[in-house]
C-alpha cells in the first residue's frame, strides 16, 4: 500500500526538535511519514531525532546531496574518496534515523557544470561509488533511490533513460532510482510514458508540481500519472516535494526566487487531500479524476 510523505526541505536543511510540532501537524493532516534532509549533523543527532519521530508516529525517508569537494564524478582521487566518505556518512545517518530510503541527487553537486555532458570516465567513477554505497545501505536495510534532475540543475543525470543506463552499470540489487514529476515534466517528452516504461526500476516517487508549489494547482497531468502508478502495482512512497526559500543555498541552486504557496499549512493540507483523492479516483476506471 502506498504511503504519503512530505519532504521537509520546504522548511530547512537541518531538522531538529524545534520542528517536532510541525511533524505532529503533518501526522494529524494524514501523512504517513516525512522525508528528512540529511545535509549536515552527526549520527547521534539523527538517532535522537528518529526516536522522537517514532513517538510522533511518522515513518522516515531521507534526501541527501554531495558538494563540489565530495563529488563522485571528479577526476581527483582525493575528492572521490571524500565522496565515498560522504555517501557512507549518509548511510550511517539514515540507519540511525530509521529511514527506509535514501533519495536525492547524490550523483553530483547541484548547480555545478563543466560545459558538456557527462564523460565515460565520470560515469564509471560514479557507478563504482554508487555500487559501494548500495552495498553499505543494503546491509542496513535501506534502499538507494537516485534522483535524475533537470539539465538546469545538473549535467550528470537528467532522464529516466540515463538513470536506467546508470543502474545497469552500478549492477547492484539494492540500487534503484526515483521518478520526480517536476523533473519529468521538463526532461521527458512523454512524462507518464517514461514512468510506465521504467517502473520496474523505480523505487521512490516525488510528487512535485510544475512550479514546485502546491500539488494539483499546476499543469502536471495528475490523473494520468496516478493511473499509471497504480497500474504498475507500485507500493512505495508518494512524497510531496515543494520548494520555498527557507534554505538560501538550495533556493539559489534550484532558482526559487518567489513564494510558491501562500502558507505552509495550505501547502500541507491541499497537497495531501489532492493526492488522497487522486489516488482513490485512479482506481476507478470510469472516472477522469483531477487532471
Amino acid at each position: 500500500m502506498v504511503q504519503i510523505g512530505f519532504n521537509l526541505l520546504t522548511v530547512g536543511g537541518f531538522i531538529d526538535e524545534a520542528h517536532l510540532p510541525l511533524c505532529e501537524r503533518i501526522r494529524d493532516i494524514g501523512y504517513d511519514g516525512v522525508e528528512i534532509p540529511v545535509f549536515e549533523g552527526d549520527v547521534g543527532h539523527y538517532e535522537r531525532l528518529g526516536h522522537r519521530l517514532d513517538a510522533v508516529g511518522l515513518k522516515r525517508t531521507i534526501v541527501t546531496i554531495v558538494a563540489e569537494d565530495s563529488n563522485p564524478l571528479s577526476p581527483d582521487a582525493a575528492i572521490r574518496r571524500k565522496a565515498r566518505e560522504r555517501h557512507r556518512w549518509a548511510v550511517d545517518c539514515a540507519a540511525a534515523l530509521g529511514a527506509s530510503v535514501i533519495a536525492g541527487p547524490y550523483h553530483s553537486p547541484v548547480g555545478v557544470f563543466t560545459g558538456e555532458g557527462p564523460r565515460e570516465d565520470e560515469l564509471a567513477h560514479l557507478a563504482e561509488a554508487l555500487h559501494a554505497m548500495a552495498d553499505e545501505a543494503g546491509k542496513a536495510g535501506i534502499a538507494l533511490s537516485l534522483e535524475a534532475i533537470n539539465r538546469f540543475e545538473c549535467y550528470a543525470l537528467n532522464t529516466m533513460e540515463a538513470a536506467s543506463a546508470l543502474k545497469a552499470e552500478v549492477a547492484h540489487p539494492n540500487f534503484g532510482y526515483m521518478y520526480d514529476t517536476f523533473h519529468a515534466n521538463i526532461e521527458e517528452r512523454d512524462p507518464v510514458g517514461a514512468y510506465s516504461r521504467y517502473a520496474p526500476e523505480i523505487n521512490h516517487i516525488h510528487l512535485s508540481e510544475n512550479d514546485r508549489g502546491i500539488v494539483g494547482r499546476g499543469h502536471v497531468p495528475w490523473a494520468q500519472t496516478f493511473r499509471a502508478i497504480r497500474a504498475t502495482g507500485y507500493d512505495g512512497w508518494l512524497t510531496v516535494e515543494a520548494f520555498g526559500r527557507a534554505l538560501p543555498s538550495l533556493a539559489a541552486a534550484t532558482r526559487v526566487w518567489r513564494d510558491l504557496f501562500p502558507d505552509l499549512d495550505t501547502l500541507l493540507v491541499e497537497s495531501h487531500d489532492f493526492i488522497r483523492r487522486g489516488w482513490a479516483e485512479a482506481a476507478e476506471p470510469n472516472k477522469t479524476g483531477a487532471a
